[in-house]
C-alpha cells in the first residue's frame, strides 16, 4: 500500500529479507568462502557465456545504493570482435604510456609482483567486455551525488554477481579513459571508470600468490 512521508513524498512499507539469527553466521560464512576464492584473472578460455548472466549480473549491480537515488551508472557490455579490438588498440597505446612515461619507480615496484605490463590480450579474449560509466549532468541526465562512491559499489556486487555465476574478471582503469567514449559511442556526460573482461579462466591460467590481509589486521572495534 503507498502512502506518504511528512513532506508528501510517496513511500511503501518495506519487504526486509528475514534471516533467522541462528543461520545468520552460517550464511555470512558461506558467502566468505565464495567470495575468498575470487581471483583477478587475465588469461580467458574462449568458451561462451551462458545465456543471461551477464545481464542478471547487471541487474544485481544496479541495485546498489546511490547519492540521492540518481542511479549514476551505465554499463556497456562489448562482445563483437572488431569493437573489442579496438578497444585492446586504443586501451594499450594509453598503457605504453603509463609503463614508459607516466607511472613512477615506486608505482612500478608495487606493480611488479602482479605481474602487469602494457599488453592487454584479455580485451580480446574474454567472450565479453563491460565497460562502466559514470553518469554525469548532461542534456537528458540529472546532476548525480557521489558519483564515484555510488558506481564502486555498484561494480562490487557486479564483480560479486559474477563470481557467484562462476565466471573471471578483472578490473582494468587505463589512464586517461576519453578513449572509451569513442570506443563504446557514448555522450560526453558519460566519464568511463572501469574496463571488466568477463569469462572462464583459460586452464593453463596463472595468478600471482599474493595473499588477503587477516581480519586483525582491518578491523577496528571501538
Amino acid at each position: 500500500m503507498s502512502a506518504t512521508d511528512s513532506a508528501g513524498h510517496p513511500t511503501v512499507p518495506l519487504s526486509p529479507m528475514t534471516v533467522p539469527a541462528d543461520q545468520a553466521l552460517a550464511r555470512s560464512e558461506a558467502f566468505h568462502r565464495v567470495m575468498a576464492q575470487r581471483r583477478t584473472v587475465r588469461d580467458y578460455a574462449t568458451t561462451p557465456l551462458p545465456e543471461g548472466v551477464i545481464e542478471s549480473a547487471i541487474r544485481t549491480a544496479a541495485t546498489a545504493p546511490s547519492g540521492a537515488h540518481v542511479q549514476p551508472w551505465r554499463f556497456v557490455v562489448i562482445t563483437d570482435p572488431e569493437r573489442k579490438r579496438r578497444l585492446r588498440e586504443a586501451a594499450e597505446a594509453e598503457e605504453r604510456e603509463f609503463y614508459a612515461h607516466r607511472a613512477s619507480e615506486e608505482w612500478l615496484a608495487a606493480l611488479a609482483p602482479i605481474g602487469t605490463d602494457w599488453r592487454k590480450p584479455f580485451l580480446e579474449d574474454a567472450p565479453a567486455v563491460i565497460v562502466v560509466f559514470e553518469v554525469h549532468k548532461g542534456p537528458d541526465s540529472p546532476r548525480p551525488y557521489y558519483t564515484k562512491e555510488s558506481v564502486g559499489i555498484a561494480v562490487g556486487l557486479l564483480l560479486a554477481s559474477l563470481h557467484q555465476a562462476g565466471l573471471a574478471t578483472l578490473t582494468h582503469t587505463p589512464s586517461p579513459m576519453k578513449f572509451l567514449n569513442e570506443v563504446c559511442d557514448r555522450p560526453a556526460e558519460e566519464r568511463a571508470a572501469y574496463v571488466i573482461p568477463v569469462g572462464y579462466p583459460a586452464a593453463d591460467a596463472r595468478v600471482p600468490d599474493l595473499h588477503r590481509k587477516g581480519l586483525d589486521e582491518v578491523l577496528v572495534r571501538l
